[in-house]
Formats: structure tokens, C-alpha cells, sequence
């Protein structure tokens, strides 16, 4: 192999995981390789068009998955520079400390973590400020401790937002801002690069106002002299050495034919089922279930939350644009009439006519649904499911991914969704009293039951995690507490796959946090000194001015 093919370390996949620690590895001198399936999302006015991002899912991953009874699903991922952080709401919450320890469900048990909250909190401030979280300390009840504030002040409700708030406070909630991930300074409007529009969650951002991992990370590492980037390279399978305990080689199929690289440490970060299967797809004779296997845990304890979109229409109209700044975790940990954990509400984007038009029956007309966008509430609720060895990533006899899954803790998330059913009666409108919400969406149609929620569907893998999950014991799981391989000497993972449980949060802050605590360690690996790296660093940031 020619030495341009040879890296200190190759990094595959360039979202929440691989791009955050390309960033934190770029300053270390050493020759780092970039791989990335897709190209950058084209920036086009289609990137806010509703139609084409919400109805055709024109951004969408143009490949179809199994479920476990053998039908197609068309998963809704996203193969971009970014990975599918380009597309996330950026909401970015650290996990609650309880959830590092075993916690017991009305469904069964979360187990602990092997490492604890305390261990990830300075990492979860180093990713705090990287994608420049904005929040408040001290509103959300079940907020884990901080040794500082967020960096930037919450993003402030609208005012159907705050109303809504001020109501749930009044009927004895405790509501908080949900902390986002936006480049937006509400003081200096005019030089803010986010606009507040209703085009981020679910939305490339245009502007490139959004914290996504492209913006924020990958682009400030290629501007590093020893980093490389190549795009449209899609990694087909990993190859050891004689003795099975190295990855040798990394074979790509770019430009329409095979490359390969090698480093003296490969990481892999293409998405907790992406991840899943190349382990799988490159079984060889060492490792006959695949990389990183000799548990039979790759692939198993596949978790992506349950989660639905409860959709209040209210008499009054919600004129709201920039909505996902309110949350309640009130019922996180449960309540007096249910012991165990339910989850947490917050909010979507903006629900619009176009993008309700998908899931009603065709009888319903478009005035209707302009009506119904102009006056709803759009909530997001998630509950926790539970790591289950039978829900899992598998690859099927034609090469196509399986994702078996059968959902679990249903009982947690119907006690939500009835709390938030709840809250809504005690809100109190100086027009229409306790009367002003009456209406529902879910389901794809309407009806006279009020907030009926619509699960989201398997084909939703926004939160996957969990195939490849980190532990102490070799027996159970195939990362050790630092994100290696059990089996394999230069082998990590960094992005959701190593989660033993899901929580009831979006994971993706905790997927950038550990992706800077496993580079700490791949830094002392390769013996890179903290006065080398910061002179690299500056010397770097330098050069990237003169040019």
C-alpha cells in the first residue's frame, strides 16, 4: 500500500460522533482520514421547501431496509457531510445523572453505564460550547448538576410559547427552555447568524446558522494541512490482520471502484445501525459473526426511544415561527399515582399545512389544514425503551439491512401522552378559558378524541442507538468503557451505537460529549502532548487567517 493511503487514524462517518472528533483530532499533527458515504447537502432554496424535504423526503437516504417480517422500509436517514445532524432539531440535552445508573421501568430494567455522569460532565460543557448550546441553568427539575452555565442565554418563547408556559406554571409545572444548538443572538439581531426562521427542525440549514457537525466541526478540520475529507466514499468492509486483533485495511468503493487505507487506528461512526452492519458485513475467519462479535452482542439491544407527535388545535391561533423552546420533564422520573419513568415533552417545528397534508385522509380539505396548522400546538413526547437482545440490526440474505424491533415500556409513554392530555385541560385562555384547546392530529386522520399521538414509525432512526454498546465485561457487550473493541486492538466506536440504555432524551449531546472524551484517550494513544496540540492548534488558526 503507498504511503499517501496510510493514516495515523481513519474516521468513518462525519456526523455527531466521527465529525466532533475529527475536530478534536485535527490539532494533533497526525495524519487523520475522513470518510463520508454521502457529499455536502447541496445549498439550494429546495433545503426549506416543506414539499420537498417533508412530502418527497427528496434528502432522504435512497436505499431501502427490511423489517423483521421481510417488507421494505425507507429509512429516514441521511447520508450528507454532517450525517443527520444536518437535518435535527438541535435540541441538546445532556442525559440525567440517574440515567448513568440502573434505573427500574414499568417495562423492565435500564442498566447502568460503565462510566458515570461525573466522568462525561466536563466533556458535556466542552460540548456545550463547541455547538454553542443556548439555555438556562436551573429551570428543567430533573437538570443534572454543571460546573457552568450554558454559553449562550435560552432561545426566548413567542408569545403563544410563553402564554403556554405561564399556564403549565400555573397548574403546578415546572417548564424550562429546551436547550438548542442555533447560532442566534437575540441582543445583536443584525449580525445574528440564524434568521429565527420556521425551517430548523427537520430542515438543513441554508445559512448555515445551525450547529450541525458539518458546520461546527468538520469544516474547521479540513482546514487543518493533515486532514483529509473524502466524500461519496462508501466503506464496504473492514479487513484484519493475520491474528484477527487489527484492522489492516479499510476497503472504499469511490469514483465506481474499490481503494483501500489503512491506519494504525480505525474509528467507526456511521450511525448506531450503519455502524452495525459493516462490523457484520466483515466477518472473516477470525471473526465469524463479524467485527468485534465474539459476544453476539453487534447488532443487538437496537433502542430509538418511542416517541409520537401529539398535535393540540387550539381556538386561538399559534402564530408562533421558531416553536421548540418550551419543555416539561415534570414526569421524567414519574409521579405520585406512577412510580416509574414516563419521559419528556417538548416541541417540533412548526407544523405547516404541507407537511400535515402527508398524514390526513384525502378528504380532508386544504383550508382545513391551513386552519388546523395556523392553530395547533405541535408536541414532541419521548419516552425511554429498553436495551431487548431480539431488537436488532442484521444483515439479510440479498445484503440488505434488518431491523428488527418490537417496541417495549408502551405503558411509560401512554401515562405521558395522558399527563400532557391533562396539563392541556388546566390551561386557562383569557378568550376561551379552559375551552381554547379542542382538536387532535395522530394517527394520519382526524377524529373527535382529542390529542390522539401517532407513534413514530420504525422507519424513524433520528435516535438510534445501542448495537454496539460499551461495558466492562467482554461477555456483554463489545466496547470497553473508552469505546475500543473488546476483540480488536485499533478498533473504537463513537456514535450511538456504545449507549447500554437510551434515556428519554435526544441523544445527540451525549454522542458529541464522548466523542471528545474517546479523543482525549486516542490523543494519549498516539502520544500527542497537550503543549504540542495547543501549538499546532494556534499555529493552525494562523494560517487558516492568512489564507
Amino acid at each position: 500500500m503507498s504511503r499517501e493511503n496510510q493514516f495515523d487514524v481513519i474516521i468513518i462517518g462525519t456526523g455527531a460522533g466521527g465529525g466532533t472528533l475529527a475536530y478534536h483530532l485535527a490539532p494533533s499533527g497526525k495524519r487523520i482520514l475522513i470518510l463520508e458515504r454521502g457529499d455536502y447537502v447541496p445549498r439550494e432554496k429546495a433545503n426549506w421547501d416543506p414539499q420537498v424535504v417533508n412530502v418527497d423526503a427528496h434528502y432522504n437516504a435512497k436505499e431501502s431496509w427490511l423489517d423483521k417480517d421481510g417488507k421494505e422500509l425507507h429509512p429516514h436517514t441521511n447520508y450528507y457531510v454532517g450525517g443527520n445532524t444536518k437535518f435535527y432539531g438541535a435540541a441538546l440535552f445532556r442525559l440525567r445523572k440517574e440515567d448513568f445508573g440502573e434505573l427500574r421501568h414499568h417495562g423492565g430494567i435500564s442498566p447502568a453505564w460503565p462510566i458515570s455522569y461525573d466522568d462525561l460532565e466536563p466533556y458535556y460543557t466542552q460540548a456545550e460550547n463547541l455547538y454553542q448550546v443556548h439555555g438556562n441553568r436551573g429551570e428543567d427539575p430533573t437538570e443534572p448538576p454543571s460546573n457552568s452555565q450554558y454559553p449562550w442565554p435560552a432561545i426566548s418563547h413567542e408569545p403563544r410559547i410563553q402564554q403556554l408556559s405561564d399556564d403549565f406554571v400555573r397548574s403546578g409545572l415546572k417548564p424550562f427552555h429546551v436547550p438548542v444548538g442555533v447560532m442566534l443572538d437575540e441582543k445583536n439581531p443584525h449580525k445574528s447568524r440564524c434568521i429565527r426562521c420556521n425551517t430548523c427542525d427537520g430542515f438543513a440549514c441554508l445559512v448555515g446558522a445551525k450547529s450541525d457537525a458539518q458546520v461546527v466541526c468538520v469544516d474547521e478540520a479540513v482546514k487543518h494541512s493533515n486532514v483529509t475529507l473524502l466524500t461519496n466514499s462508501l466503506v464496504k468492509r473492514l479487513d484484519t490482520d493475520t491474528t484477527g486483533r487489527e484492522v489492516r485495511s479499510v476497503v472504499v468503493e469511490r469514483n465506481g471502484s474499490l481503494e483501500t487505507y489503512s491506519a494504525d487506528i480505525v474509528v467507526v461512526s456511521c450511525g448506531a445501525i450503519n455502524s452495525a452492519a459493516l462490523l457484520l458485513r466483515s466477518a472473516n475467519d477470525k471473526h465469524p459473526r463479524g467485527l468485534a462479535n465474539s459476544s453476539d452482542i453487534v447488532g443487538r439491544h437496537y433502542m430509538g426511544h418511542t416517541n409520537s407527535v401529539m398535535m393540540a388545535i387550539s381556538k386561538c391561533p399559534n402564530p408562533t415561527i421558531f416553536q421548540k423552546t418550551l419543555g416539561v420533564n415534570d414526569f421524567y422520573f414519574g409521579s405520585k399515582d406512577f412510580e416509574y419513568p414516563m419521559g419528556h415533552i417538548s416541541f417540533v417545528g412548526k407544523l405547516d399545512a404541507i407537511t400535515l397534508k402527508a398524514g390526513a385522509p384525502a378528504i380532508t380539505p386544504n383550508f382545513t389544514l391551513e386552519l388546523m396548522a395556523k392553530h395547533s400546538l405541535d408536541f414532541w413526547l419521548t419516552s425511554e425503551d429498553l436495551p431487548d437482545p431480539n431488537n436488532r440490526v442484521s444483515i439479510g440474505r440479498d445484503g440488505k439491512i434488518v431491523l428488527t424491533y418490537t417496541p417495549n415500556n408502551l405503558e411509560a409513554h401512554a401515562r405521558l401522552q395522558a399527563k400532557l392530555k391533562e396539563a392541556m385541560k388546566q390551561t386557562n385562555c383569557a378568550i376561551h378559558g379552559h375551552d381554547c384547546h379542542q382538536g387532535l392530529f395522530g394517527e394520519g386522520l382526524f377524529g373527535r378524541n382529542f390529542y390522539v399521538g401517532q407513534r413514530i414509525p420504525l422507519a424513524g432512526v433520528a435516535h438510534q442507538n445501542g448495537t454496539i454498546r460499551f461495558g466492562d465485561d467482554p461477555q456483554t457487550s463489545a466496547l470497553d468503557s473508552n469505546c475500543k473493541a473488546h476483540d480488536l486492538d485499533n478498533l473504537y466506536v463513537v456514535d450511538g451505537s456504545f449507549f447500554p440504555s437510551s434515556a428519554a432524551v435526544n441523544p445527540a449531546l451525549t454522542i458529541i460529549a464522548n466523542a471528545l472524551r474517546v479523543g482525549d484517550h486516542l490523543m494519549k494513544r498516539l502520544g500527542v502532548s497537550e503543549t504540542e496540540y495547543e501549538q499546532n492548534r494556534v499555529q493552525d488558526r494562523e494560517l487558516a487567517l492568512a489564507r
